[in-house]
């Protein structure tokens, strides 16, 4: 179980540093070409990774001042729960954002993520 918390913890503290980094190129890089990628829990997921590219490569120009801490609240094989929070600044009007969310995330043998689910909630 040791190790399996410690897969899981590596993969997060990548996908939200190279998130804070603004280094979106970095973060896709956590993300098997596959990945059943959710942005929102109500919409259909991603068609293509194409689309997830899409998600991201704006994220460099419409935020910035990104801090965030994270903890990993439940796990097994195939899943793993994380709560997160985020401060940070949109550029297009300056307007400081407070995020709680979660990710729900499987990720493979490779250390990529091959499902990404996320509830986030914005004050």
């Amino acid at each position: 179980m040791k190790n399996l918390f410690a897969k899981y913890d590596k993969w997060t503290k990548e996908f939200m540093e190279s998130w804070k980094d603004l280094d979106w190129e970095r973060t896709l890089k956590t993300l098997d070409k596959e990945v059943k990628y959710y942005e929102n829990p109500i919409d259909p997921p991603c068609s293509s990774f194409t689309e997830v590219i899409n998600l991201w490569n704006v994220v460099a120009t419409n935020q910035k001042d990104i801090e965030y801490k994270y903890e990993i609240v439940s796990f097994n094989e195939k899943t793993c729960i994380i709560n997160w929070q985020m401060k940070r600044t949109m550029t297009k009007d300056n307007i400081k954002q407070e995020i709680d969310g979660i990710f729900q995330v499987s990720v493979n043998d490779k250390g990529l993520c091959t499902f990404f689910k996320q509830w986030r909630f914005t004050k």
